[in-house]
């Protein structure tokens, strides 16, 4: 059965998530130009930074499903993004920026897995 309540925290936090990765979009455009997708590289460390921080603070606290559902689905499920960052290095292929394609990659991900590792331990010293 379709619990109505989480519906409307995953909008809400969606909501909140999405227009945050939008400001950081424009921001990261009019600070660094439009030559590395540098806005989804934020958004996506960022995230992964907080995830971590956020699930080393609930194993300390007791928090409800529901605020779970909300921060974890809503706000940072729509904040970080990984259909656009499939899209950004379809782009980079397409201009033949392969070494910006592979530097990409590896920025993504190994600094996303391993800012979710440090905000993991950060919260548990």
């Amino acid at each position: 059965m379709i619990n109505f309540h989480h519906l409307l925290l995953l909008v809400s936090g969606g909501a909140i998530g999405t227009i945050a990765r939008y400001l950081i979009f424009v921001m990261a455009d009019r600070h660094f130009g439009k030559g590395f997708p540098y806005g989804t590289l934020i958004v996506n460390l960022l995230g992964s930074f907080l995830i971590g921080l956020i699930w080393g603070l609930f194993t300390k606290v007791n928090v409800p499903p529901a605020v779970r559902l909300f921060i974890f689905i809503g706000i940072l499920g729509s904040f970080t993004t990984f259909s656009t960052f499939a899209f950004d290095n379809m782009n980079l292929i397409h201009e033949g920026a392969f070494k910006m394609l592979i530097i990409n990659i590896l920025l993504n991900n190994l600094l996303g897995i391993g800012l979710c590792i440090t905000g993991y331990y950060l919260i548990r010293l």
